[in-house]
């Protein structure tokens, strides 16, 4: 009776190890772990410009500290959509509704209404805005020559993943037979751009719109996306005490086995970790269109974006990363503070006009 109860018990256990390794990990990538792309300002020391932007970032802890658990949420969104405001009068700000979606349209002064970006906010699934990105979406206008949609999609935890995923797949939808003022003839181009969380977004969204048969965005960028939901990647752990804005709001997940992250990444997303619509690095990477994928090489997750891009180009696509030293993630919000900031946008400004 007791071997039978301990090969029972065996069994069991084998298949909790088969579920995690071949269903809900997915495929080894170490293979892409090699550099690739363009690196930029490797090997110099810290500038004055961006100590001060580690020492602005100290409010991100400081707002969450003492604050119960159930009220982190809150009082993180609150701090994102107020710390990155807007200041420039002279952008147009009006909003809108993308098929049921939420948005507003940021118009830089002069821009090409007939050329459009769909803009994907970051903020871990579970905060930011249209209205936190304000000054993001403001210089995307103006490098792009274009009216910005950004969107409201679902947060989660009042909503599950794909509903955030099924937001981006509508409004992209909209945006190709809708402009500023309506309903508006095709779009002399369309463009795609997110961070982080947003970057994953997007990066999900332009292989659906492949595989749909949709038209496809002239060009895409992404800025310290995530691209990997089953936590696999290598500087998730390396880096974290190089990045000063994810390191302390993510160091507790250190101490938590991948293992039981990988069931909770199930239990809470409703799909496997691995699965292309959430973790874009496991999809089909070929056939895409032009992308560039901005990370920095202290950031956790930097492997997240040298994976997605190596593969990427194995696949055939044309993509580009571009890496910079010491900066913190998503180091545009500090532009035209930061001169690395300066830089990545005038690579991104670049990048549209070469693919329009």
């Amino acid at each position: 009776m007791l071997t039978e109860i301990l090969l029972g018990l065996l069994a069991v256990v084998l298949v909790i190890l088969a579920i995690e390794y071949f269903y809900l990990r997915g495929e080894n990538l170490t293979a892409f772990d090699q550099p690739f792309g363009q690196r930029r300002a490797i090997g110099h020391a810290p500038s004055e410009e961006h100590k001060a932007v580690v020492a602005s970032l100290s409010g991100i802890t400081q707002s969450i500290q003492g604050t119960p658990f159930k009220q982190k949420i809150a009082v993180l969104r609150n701090y994102m959509d107020n710390a990155f405001p807007l200041d420039d009068a002279a952008i147009r700000i009006t909003p809108a509704n993308a098929g049921g979606v939420p948005a507003e349209w940021v118009l830089a002064p002069g821009v090409d209404e007939s050329r459009r970006l769909l803009y994907i906010h970051g903020g871990a699934f579970t905060m930011g805005s249209s209205r936190s990105h304000r000054r993001l979406t403001a210089k995307f206008s103006e490098v792009a020559q274009a009216a910005v949609l950004v969107i409201d999609y679902r947060l989660m935890p009042e909503h599950p993943r794909q509903a955030g995923i099924e937001d981006c797949r509508t409004a992209y939808r909209w945006l190709l037979d809708h402009g500023p003022t309506g309903p508006a003839t095709q779009a002399k181009a369309i463009f795609v751009a997110g961070d982080s969380a947003g970057g994953n977004l997007a990066l999900s969204l332009i292989a659906w719109v492949r595989d749909q048969g949709l038209r496809a965005p002239n060009a895409v960028v992404a800025l310290s996306p995530a691209t990997d939901s089953s936590l696999d990647s290598p500087s998730l752990k390396t880096n974290m005490a190089t990045d000063p804005m994810l390191g302390p709001l993510f160091k507790s997940l250190a101490k938590v086995p991948r293992r039981v992250l990988l069931w909770g990444g199930w239990a809470q997303n409703r799909m496997r970790p691995s699965h292309p619509a959430i973790s874009p690095v496991f999809g089909d990477l070929s056939r895409l269109p032009p992308v560039l994928v901005h990370a920095s090489e202290h950031e956790m997750l930097y492997d997240d974006s040298r994976r997605y891009v190596n593969k990427a180009v194995a696949a055939g696509s044309p993509v580009t990363l571009q890496t910079w030293s010491h900066m913190v993630h998503v180091w545009h919000f500090f532009y035209p503070d930061l001169s690395e900031g300066r830089e990545a946008f005038a690579e991104i400004r670049k990048f549209f006009q070469e693919n329009t």
